[in-house]
């Protein structure tokens, strides 16, 4: 018996039936043998899956540009925080600071560049990653071992508990303390690895242990899981299961927590309005070596395990930030809209032979196209303390119009 699998099921034996947002914490987030916690091979071609900043550096190169746009938006301030959620590896923030420190030196005099990181294995690759400039003050690195005062994520479970899931908040980099700066919070397929709560006519997922194996029980649904399906989502039939993501919204809610800035936010998920029309209902999956796992009970804390993002939940957790969301946009809207205003002279830069503007053109391809990740992923785009017409103005959002 692998240590996590002893340890849920010790737990379920102490409290009794655990939610499934319990469950997938522990096999994502357990500090010994959670899933970004064991190693930091998750990602890339070996691993179980790869995001965009793994397929060409082109997407952190495309993002620095928006970067510098949002930062001339903002009347170009002395200092910008740029924020990033769940970076990985630390491979996009490298993609981002390289290009801009190359192409955009005043952007990159005014950026501080803030991980926001909780896996200890991840946080030791980004500190080798991003060496350079973690030394000369460029970056900062913010994980749950190096923060103790780390903020909770609670929210009621069906069980009569309050489960709570920490991450690292950071504060203001001491040398920009004294005046709200500007800041862009970034997050790339970060949300979708929240847990989530599973709700279905018979009432809210539990897991318990039944003859050495965990067993699926229906307690009745919180009131939060309640609200959460009246607002953002839509009610179970008979026979259905849904993601409720409290822990996202809860979350969103922290990141945004300054005066004046952005937003964005890339992930697969759907609007409320995709499932009223009967689309992105139980969306939960296990995966494992770039395939779907038969069950996430299968080797807990070996396999990730993710549902689709409620966009129209996020956008509302902004808005109660004073945020104000733009429509919803795919990814390849997003990274057209950016990359033709050069005609993408950022991806064939370094180039110097026809098969390598060949392999880039591919890489290129499968960030933008509906076969590859273009038309899966979706991106939200939120702005505070900013005019509307500049927002919109943005080159991200830009695709279509010019």
């Amino acid at each position: 018996m692998s240590p996590l699998r002893e340890k849920i099921e010790q737990e379920i034996r102490q409290r009794g039936p655990i939610p499934f947002s319990r469950y997938m914490e522990l096999c994502l987030y357990d500090e010994e043998f959670g899933y970004y916690s064991r190693t930091a091979e998750q990602f890339g071609k070996a691993g179980d899956f790869y995001t965009s900043s793994d397929v060409h550096a082109v997407f952190g190169r495309l993002m620095a540009r928006q970067f510098e746009d949002m930062w001339r938006a903002l009347d170009r301030p002395v200092k910008l925080t740029v924020r990033e959620l769940g970076p990985g590896r630390g491979l996009f923030a490298q993609d981002v600071l390289d290009r801009s420190a190359k192409t955009f030196p005043e952007f990159f005099q005014a950026v501080h560049y803030v991980l926001v990181e909780r896996s200890p294995s991840l946080g030791r690759r980004i500190e080798t990653t991003l060496a350079r400039y973690l030394e000369r003050g460029k970056a900062s690195l913010w994980t749950s071992t190096q923060t103790p005062g780390a903020k909770a994520l609670k929210s009621p479970n069906s069980c009569g508990t309050t489960e709570v899931m920490s991450f690292p908040q950071p504060s203001v980099p001491s040398h920009l303390e004294g005046e709200p700066f500007p800041e862009i919070v970034f997050a790339n397929e970060f949300f979708d690895a929240l847990p989530v709560e599973i709700l279905s006519s018979q009432g809210s997922l539990a897991i318990d242990l039944r003859d050495g194996r965990f067993s699926e029980v229906w307690v009745p649904a919180s009131p939060e899981e309640l609200e959460y399906l009246d607002r953002y989502s839509v009610h179970p039939e008979a026979g259905e299961r849904l993601e409720v993501s409290l822990a996202a919204q809860t979350f969103m809610m922290d990141a945004l927590n300054f005066q004046r800035g952005f937003a964005v936010v890339i992930d697969y998920g759907f609007t409320r309005e995709e499932q009223l029309a009967g689309r992105h209902r139980g969306t939960l999956k296990a995966i494992r070596r770039h395939s779907v796992s038969p069950s996430p009970y299968e080797a807990p804390g070996e396999q990730d395990i993710t549902a689709d993002v409620n966009f129209t939940a996020l956008a509302a957790a902004a808005g109660r930030r004073g945020f104000q969301a733009q429509k919803l946009i795919t990814q390849s809207q997003f990274l057209m809209g950016i990359g033709e205003i050069n005609q993408f002279a950022d991806a064939f830069e370094d180039c110097g032979l026809p098969q390598e503007r060949t392999k880039v053109a591919l890489q290129l391809k499968h960030l933008v196209t509906p076969a590859g990740m273009g038309e899966g992923f979706h991106v939200l785009v939120a702005s505070k303390g900013v005019e509307q017409q500049r927002t919109t103005a943005l080159s991200g959002l830009s695709f279509g119009r010019k």
